[in-house]
Parts: structure tokens; C-alpha cells; sequence
């Protein structure tokens, strides 16, 4: 089984635009973002109450402390939101008719918490419908490759990974044409 794609800012922007047009736009919308900037797992991003995001004033937290249960080693560990992350999440979540905290973030069309799997799926057909031959694993490599090409350490990158190895985090750093001009330049 081969790598995920990694995704060019101009793919992302690609399936954005895609998303836009259709049912559920900001959900979809939120959805993607969610993977491609916090880099968390498709079974963590559906494990997500609105609990986990929402500090007690009903504001988006900088950091979601995920318990043993929601992550894929069964190891608690902390995802870091970018400023960007956090501002579109509250705008999502001003919009949610309840602001209970055992609620799921993000549901389905049905009104039903997504599982893992009918996550995976959904991105997988999302990322097809517009174009694009990706899998639900695509959004985390390209976080943690982006980040990599910006000369994040690979240390680094584990720990936001919530990898216990750099060796699997060195995996997911796809090494492209643009990485190796810069790095020539430095020379």
C-alpha cells in the first residue's frame, strides 16, 4: 500500500472551492481544515464533543488534550490548533444549534456522529468528486510535510504527529523538487 497523496495549496484550494458549492459547505469546509491544519487522524477528528473543543466560556481552546480512547496508540497526547484552525472553528460552532458538550463537533447529514470509517470514506469520495485521487490520510501527511518544509524538526513534527517514533514521522515527509532547491541554497 503506497503513501497518501500530499496535497499542493493549490489541490487544497481545489477541493475548498469543490466544497463550497455543495450541501453542507462549512461543515465540509471545517472538516477539511481540520485535517490539513491540526495534522489529527481521521478516527480522532470523528472522536471530537464539542467538550474537547470548547473551554467553558464556549470558545475554540489553542490546544484539545485527546484522552487514551480517541487516538490511534491508545496514548492521551495534546493537538495544537493554529490561530487560523481556531477562528474557523468558532465560526462553525457559533452556528450549531446546541452547544451541548457531549455532542459530536461533526455530524452527519442524518444527524449522526461520523465513525472512523464513514469519516475516511467521506474524504476519500470529497477529495474524487473534485478531482483529486486522495485518501482521508492525505490532509495529516500533508500537514506534517508542509511543516517539514518549512524546517520544523522532525522531533517537533513527531510530537504533533503524536508519534513515539521519528522513524514513522520521517515517513510521512514527502521530499519534493522545491525542498531540494532550498536546501541547495544554503550551501
Amino acid at each position: 500500500m503506497g503513501q497518501a497523496k500530499t496535497f499542493t495549496p493549490q489541490e487544497l484550494e481545489q477541493v475548498l472551492a469543490f466544497v463550497a458549492k455543495r450541501r453542507f459547505a462549512h461543515r465540509n469546509r471545517l472538516l477539511v481544515l481540520t485535517s490539513f491544519w491540526s495534522g489529527m487522524r481521521v478516527g480522532e477528528i470523528a472522536s471530537l464533543k464539542l467538550g474537547d473543543v470548547l473551554d467553558a466560556r464556549g470558545c475554540v481552546k489553542a490546544e484539545l488534550r485527546l484522552d487514551a480512547s480517541q487516538t490511534k496508540g491508545k496514548h492521551a497526547r495534546t493537538v495544537f490548533l493554529p490561530t487560523k484552525l481556531r477562528d474557523a472553528l468558532q465560526g462553525y460552532v457559533d452556528m450549531l444549534q446546541s452547544r451541548s458538550r457531549h455532542l459530536p463537533l461533526f455530524m452527519t447529514a442524518g444527524g449522526k456522529p461520523f465513525s472512523a470509517n464513514v469519516l475516511a470514506q467521506f474524504y476519500f469520495w470529497l477529495y474524487r468528486k473534485a478531482g483529486i485521487e486522495a485518501s482521508s490520510h492525505s490532509g495529516r501527511r500533508s500537514f506534517i510535510t508542509n511543516l517539514a518544509n518549512q524546517g520544523i524538526g522532525v522531533r517537533v513534527l513527531a510530537g504533533l504527529a503524536g508519534h513515539r517514533s521519528i522513524t514513522v514521522t520521517q515517513r510521512y515527509i514527502d521530499v519534493n523538487d522545491d525542498m531540494k532547491r532550498r536546501a541547495v541554497e544554503l550551501v
